[in-house]
């Protein structure tokens, strides 16, 4: 990884490289796309444009209503996010904590452990829900949609695998207590 910028600011590299966006509109496109694999708050955001500004991956492009900065990728930036994709070996660590929660369940009373498992199986049909309704929109076909088509089919199959994980789950921890 680069001595620059961290995972979230190649994200931000590679949103920008779709064309200029205010701070906010980068918020609310990563809220709207990449949250579902790598979720960015507001207070992480805008330091992360700091710091590419300051590396000059990006620059302060025309000003924005109210106030606002639009930001926008520069030759280097682009460079450095097609060095990352090209030279980088992705982290395949993951942290998930609702994950490592089915450690302990054991520590629970039976009914809060099975509420535990119902409320993981209640998340993943609602995030199934909202990436079906991602899945029923009809972009123009593009690299970048092909792209998103890709990550938006990791996701729906990753989702249908918890749902039905969670399911088995509910039905494991049903049985009889030997």
């Amino acid at each position: 990884m680069s001595t620059l910028t961290g995972t979230l600011g190649h994200a931000l590299l590679g949103v920008l490289a779709e064309g200029p966006r205010t701070g906010y509109g980068l918020v609310r496109h990563l809220a709207q796309s990449i949250a579902y694999t790598w979720p960015a708050s507001h207070s992480q955001v805008y330091p992360e444009l700091a710091k590419l500004r300051e590396a000059g991956l990006i620059r302060e492009g025309a000003a924005a209503p109210r106030g606002g900065r639009v930001y926008e990728l520069t030759d280097a930036g682009l460079d450095e996010v097609r060095r990352w994709l090209r030279e980088t070996e992705p982290s395949r660590t993951v942290r998930d904590e609702a994950s490592l929660r089915l450690f302990f369940l054991w520590l629970l009373a039976p009914e809060e452990a099975e509420a535990y498992l119902r409320g993981e199986a209640e998340r993943a049909r609602a995030t199934l829900a909202q990436l079906e309704a991602i899945a029923a929109q009809r972009d123009p076909d593009s690299p970048k949609t092909r792209a998103y088509r890709v990550a938006l089919e990791l996701g729906l199959r990753t989702t249908k695998a918890r749902l039905a994980w969670a399911r088995s789950a509910l039905t494991a921890s049903a049985r009889p207590r030997a």
